[in-house]
């Protein structure tokens, strides 16, 4: 079984899914819009280039998505997507590229669980948690890759 992420978007699901593949060295395998599907006739117009679905690979994972129908948008609550970087350098480099035009809610800073974590609303409206690595609070123990901080 696999649980995925599926986002939606207010018209921004090709621009944010490119900046994703980009950002994460992903690759979008499937994006089809609105105007080529047998739902074309219950959008407007300026509504047929907008996704109805895509599909994007990160690695090991895949994020969905698509622009919901014109008045049905809402803004995304009572999530964020979580990314662990292989080190510290990723990590603030994932938050660099996410945050442009976004909102940071907590920049990338040292935690009693991570040598580097931050989170930030992407300019898309996405909610996003980056980190690298994880170490136990006596900092004894290091549970996933990245360098320990000075």
């Amino acid at each position: 079984m696999n649980v995925n992420p599926y986002l939606s978007f207010n018209g921004q699901c090709r621009e944010a899914f490119e900046l994703y593949a980009s950002c994460f060295e992903g690759s979008i395998t499937f994006i089809v819009p609105w105007g080529e599907t047998p739902a074309a006739e219950t959008v407007p117009p300026d509504w047929q280039s907008k996704i109805i679905h895509a599909t994007l690979l990160l690695g090991g994972q895949t994020l969905q998505g698509a622009d919901a129908p014109p008045g049905q948008y809402e803004a995304p609550k009572g999530f964020s997507l979580s990314l662990t970087a292989k080190d510290e350098a990723e990590a603030k480099r994932f938050f660099e590229l996410l945050a442009e035009g976004g909102a940071i809610r907590m920049p990338v800073q040292q935690t009693f669980w991570a040598p580097a974590f931050g989170m930030l609303v992407d300019r898309f409206g996405i909610p996003w948690m980056i980190q690298c690595g994880r170490f136990s609070v006596d900092d004894s123990v290091w549970m996933i890759g990245c360098e320990r901080p000075a």
